[in-house]
C-alpha cells in the first residue's frame, strides 16, 4: 500500500486461480498515491491494450503500455487521462497545455485523439488529432463511446449541453443533441453494442428525467420523469455573479419565490464545493431543499473556483497555495446576496459537506459576521492534521502537505480548526459526521465541538454511528438527517 492507503502493484490472476498464484506484472512506487490496472476495449469488446496507471498524485498520472518484449511509458503530460476508444481512434483528456511537437499544441481541457492502429504500432510516434477544444467560459464534463460513435457533453456557463461526434474522412463533426435547457445533463447508461445513450437530465426546478438517444437515427425521446414532489410554479431560478477580490466574476444559482421582496429578508441558504475540480450542476436539490423553498426561502448553489465548472483552470487557480481563492469567491457570493437585499447576515446560512464542510468552515472563522447558520457535514477542518486522518494524504495535491514548512504556512493561513478562537462569536454551527466515514475521518468534526465547547461558544454536533462519508447509510437515516439540518436551519434564520 502506498502512503495513502491504496495499492501500487498490480498483478494478473486468471480464472480459477488461487490468490497466491497471481503474478506480478506491475509495480508502481510506494511515494504514490495508487497504481491501477489498464484495459483498452474497442466496441466489439476486444481488448485493444493492457498496462497501467500510476497516479503520482491527486491529479498527475503516467501511463505504461505493455508490449510484447517490455512496459512502454507513454508521452502524455502528467495531467492528462485517457478515456476511451471511440470510431477506432483512442480519446485523451487533457487537464494541461501539451506541446507533443513543433507543430503542435493543445490546450488545458481539450480531447484529442489517435488512430488506434497507428498508435498501437508505435504509441510513442503517433500523432494526436484534436477532437474539441473548450472555449472560455466552456469545460468538457462527460464522454462516452457508442459502436459508431462519440457522445460528448459539456458545460457552457456551468450548464450542459450534449454532442454526438463522427470521426469520417479524417475529421470529426458534431451535432447537437437537443435535450432540454438550462439542466445538467449526465451520461446514465451507454449501449457500445449499438449507437444508443441514455441521459439523465435535472434542474433545480423541474423532476429529473432520463432521455433516450440513438446517434444513428438521430431519434431523441423522454422515457420517464419522476413524480413532481413539490409545485414549482412559484419560483424562480436565477443566474448571477459575484465579483471576488481579484476582480473574477463568480457565478451562482439563485432559487428564489417569484414574488420576493428585496429588502433584506430572505431566509437563504448558500451552499458550495469548490474542490477537486467538481463542478455544482444545476440539479434536483432533494426534499428538504424543497420543503426549504415552498416556505418562501431561498437557496443558492456558488460555483466557485477549485471546481470544474470551467474547466482545469478553473480548478488549478484554487489549488494548494491558491486555495484561500475558493474561500474568497464563497464570502463574495454571501456579500453579493447582501448587497443584492436578496438576504442579510441575520437570514444567511451556509451549508457544504467534505470539501464544502471545510468551505463552511473558513467561511464562518474568516467573516463570522457575515452568517447566522452554518450546516458543517462530514467536512475537512484540521488541516494541519489532515494527511494523518483517515485517506487525508490522497489529497496532498488538493491543498498541499502540512509536513513542508512552505506549504503548512499556506494551509496554516484558513485551517478552520486553527482558527476558532476566543474573542470571535461563531454562528453557532450544526456540524456532523459519521463514525465509519473513511473518507474524512469523524475527529475533524469532533475535535472542532470540542474546542467550540471549550471556547464556551454555541454549537450542535451529531454524529451517526453508520453511513460512511454520506453520514447516513439508509433512507430513514438520510430523512433524520435532513431534518435535523432544516430544523436547526428554520430555527437559525426563520424565527423572529
Amino acid at each position: 500500500m502506498t502512503g495513502t492507503g491504496y495499492p501500487f502493484v498490480v498483478k494478473e490472476l486468471k480464472r480459477a486461480q488461487s490468490l497466491s498464484e497471481a503474478r506480478e506484472i506491475f509495480r508502481g512506487e510506494p511515494t504514490d498515491s495508487e497504481t491501477q490496472p489498464l484495459v483498452l476495449r474497442d466496441s466489439e469488446g476486444h481488448i485493444r491494450a493492457t498496462g497501467a496507471v500510476r497516479a503520482i498524485s491527486s491529479f498527475e498520472s503516467e501511463y505504461v503500455v505493455f508490449r510484447p518484449d517490455r512496459a512502454v511509458k507513454l508521452k502524455l503530460p502528467k495531467k492528462a487521462e485517457i478515456v476511451t476508444i471511440a470510431c477506432g481512434r483512442l480519446l485523451v483528456k487533457l487537464d494541461e497545455d501539451w506541446t507533443p511537437s513543433e507543430d503542435s499544441r493543445f490546450t488545458a481541457g481539450s480531447v484529442i485523439s489517435y488512430d488506434l492502429d497507428e498508435w498501437k504500432k508505435d504509441p510513442l510516434r503517433a500523432k494526436a488529432s484534436l477532437v474539441f477544444q473548450p472555449g472560455p467560459r466552456q469545460a468538457v464534463s462527460e464522454l462516452t463511446a457508442t459502436k459508431k460513435f462519440l457522445i460528448l457533453t459539456i458545460l457552457e456557463n456551468v450548464q450542459s449541453k450534449a454532442f454526438v461526434y463522427k470521426y469520417d474522412h479524417g475529421a470529426w463533426s458534431a451535432t447537437p443533441i437537443p435535450l432540454p435547457e438550462q439542466t445538467g445533463v449526465s451520461l446514465s447508461v451507454t449501449y457500445d453494442e449499438a449507437d444508443r445513450v441514455k441521459f439523465t437530465v435535472s434542474s433545480y426546478l423541474g423532476p429529473t428525467s432520463v432521455w433516450y438517444f440513438d446517434a444513428q437515427s438521430k431519434r431523441l425521446e423522454e422515457l420517464k420523469k419522476a413524480p413532481s414532489a413539490s409545485d414549482a410554479s412559484n419560483h424562480v431560478v436565477e443566474q448571477l455573479e459575484a465579483t471576488s477580490p481579484d476582480g473574477t466574476s463568480i457565478p451562482y444559482f439563485l432559487v428564489r419565490p417569484k414574488n420576493a421582496k428585496f429588502d433584506g429578508a430572505i431566509p437563504t441558504l448558500l451552499h458550495g464545493y469548490g474542490g477537486f475540480q467538481i463542478p455544482l450542476l444545476p440539479s434536483d436539490l432533494g426534499p428538504g431543499a424543497r420543503l426549504w423553498l415552498e416556505q418562501g426561502n431561498a437557496y443558492v448553489v456558488a460555483n466557485l473556483r477549485g471546481g470544474g465548472e470551467f474547466g482545469p483552470q478553473w480548478h488549478q487557480a484554487a489549488q494548494g497555495a491558491m486555495k484561500q481563492t475558493t474561500w474568497d469567491d464563497f464570502i463574495a457570493v454571501a456579500e453579493d446576496l447582501i448587497r443584492r437585499k436578496i438576504t442579510s447576515p441575520r437570514r444567511l446560512g451556509v451549508i457544504g459537506g467534505s470539501q464544502g464542510g471545510l468551505l463552511v468552515g473558513a467561511a464562518i472563522t474568516q467573516r463570522p459576521e457575515l452568517f447566522n447558520a452554518a450546516i458543517i457535514e462530514v467536512p475537512l477542518l484540521d488541516m494541519l492534521g489532515y494527511t494523518k486522518l483517515g485517506a487525508g494524504a490522497y489529497w496532498i495535491g488538493e491543498y498541499g502537505d502540512p509536513a513542508i514548512a512552505e506549504q503548512r504556512a499556506w494551509i496554516e493561513h484558513y485551517s478552520p480548526y486553527q482558527k476558532l478562537v476566543a474573542g470571535k462569536t461563531y454562528p453557532g454551527p450544526l456540524i456532523l459526521t459519521s463514525t465509519k466515514d473513511d473518507r474524512v475521518h469523524p475527529a475533524h468534526g469532533r475535535k472542532a465541538a470540542a474546542k467550540l465547547a471549550a471556547l464556551g461558544q454555541a454549537y450542535l454536533y451529531y454524529e451517526n454511528i453508520d453511513g460512511g462519508h454520506s453520514a447516513a447509510a439508509n433512507l430513514r437515516e438520510h430523512a433524520r438527517q435532513l431534518a435535523l439540518e432544516y430544523t436547526y436551519a428554520s430555527r437559525r434564520l426563520c424565527s423572529e
